[in-house]
């Protein structure tokens, strides 16, 4: 299920809960953003997105598993792991994949 971004952009598909949260199985978006940009991003247009679905989901990149734990609503979601800081680039491929 690979959806060819327009250049300049990366394309992010959602799964399961993350779709019927979002209403759409995919979205695309403008590179280069970091990973935590990218959660940040989501808030703003799904609140409620990070603790209902993030905060419990796979994250792939290009189909490579990536080490993210957002942190706590009280911490702020300050604490980021190494994987959060990662940068997406044009044509790359995001997947939320909730439980």
């Amino acid at each position: 299920m690979s959806i060819k971004p327009v250049e300049g952009h990366f394309t992010i598909l959602y799964f399961a809960s993350a779709s019927s949260y979002t209403g759409k199985s995919s979205d695309t978006f403008e590179t280069p953003l970091s990973l935590s940009g990218l959660f940040e991003l989501l808030e703003v247009r799904y609140p409620g997105i990070r603790t209902k679905v993030l905060s419990s989901s796979a994250i792939t990149i290009n189909l490579d598993y990536v080490d993210i734990s957002l942190g706590t609503e009280e911490e702020g979601f300050e604490k980021q792991t190494e994987g959060e800081q990662l940068i997406i680039c044009d044509g790359d491929e995001v997947a939320i994949i909730p439980p």
